[in-house]
């Protein structure tokens, strides 16, 4: 999630600091950040109850949607482009079905600096308030003794469309992730009122980033008339 790698970077730019090093001399050669998935076959026949019943993580019901649609590893790799300046292919996503390993940094020497921690958003909530201090908190502390085996593999852009959606926007930049971004939500919302199905939410944004004109250059106001016109066009293909 967003907030967990902008941890890992916040804590590597601050023992810089603390080193006598300039955050500004920070290089990083990789970024990866970490889902969890399913089998298209699996994703064709899940329910929205089904879909809330997040394994490893307790969120609110839309960024568990996300979370199930990998939709929320591609909003965050559009993120890491615009938060660390990082080119797309400087940043990975790996599936990781433990949810112990939240992210992780590779130097340009090869060091590797990864977080990792519970499942339990508590941990990243409650730095976003004490950063740049860590104080005691209500989060589960990790047992690596008692942790399963880690493990990581490739996400399939196909299986989840809507990964493949976010980085095609990703690439394409301009006003296609406020598309992306407006559909989505749209979506989502239609999907958790029971009006859709899983494997609709995809094929929703996929319309309306086909429907809705890219501006390549945008003005804060041709972002929020993407933002409408994404969602409209959601609407328009259900009606």
């Amino acid at each position: 999630m967003a907030i967990t790698y902008n941890d890992l970077y916040l804590d590597v730019r601050r023992q810089l600091r603390e080193s006598g090093v300039e955050a500004s001399t920070l290089e990083a050669r990789e970024l990866v950040c970490f889902g969890t998935g399913k089998s298209r076959e699996e994703l064709a026949q899940v329910t929205r109850a089904q879909t809330l019943r997040h394994p490893n993580w307790a969120m609110g019901e839309k960024i568990t949607i996300d979370s199930a649609t990998l939709m929320n590893k591609g909003l965050e790799f559009i993120e890491a482009m615009r938060l660390y300046s990082m080119p797309p292919e400087k940043i990975q996503i790996a599936i990781h079905r433990e949810s112990i390993v939240h992210s992780l940094v590779e130097f340009e020497d090869g060091a590797i600096l990864a977080q990792l921690g519970s499942a339990d958003m508590c941990l990243p909530i409650q730095y976003a308030l004490t950063w740049p201090e860590r104080t005691p908190g209500p989060a589960k502390p990790l047992d690596l003794l008692s942790c399963p085996p880690l493990t990581f593999q490739k996400p399939d852009p196909e299986t989840f469309r809507c990964l493949g959606l976010a980085l095609e926007c990703a690439e394409r930049g301009g006003t296609s992730t406020a598309i992306l971004n407006g559909a989505n939500e749209a979506a989502v919302a239609l999907f958790l009122e029971e009006k859709i199905t899983f494997l609709d939410i995809s094929r929703l944004v996929e319309a309306a980033l086909e429907r809705v004109p890219v501006v390549k250059s945008p003005s804060l106001d041709d972002i929020f008339q993407a933002d409408c016109a994404a969602r409209e066009a959601v609407y328009h293909c259900v009606r």
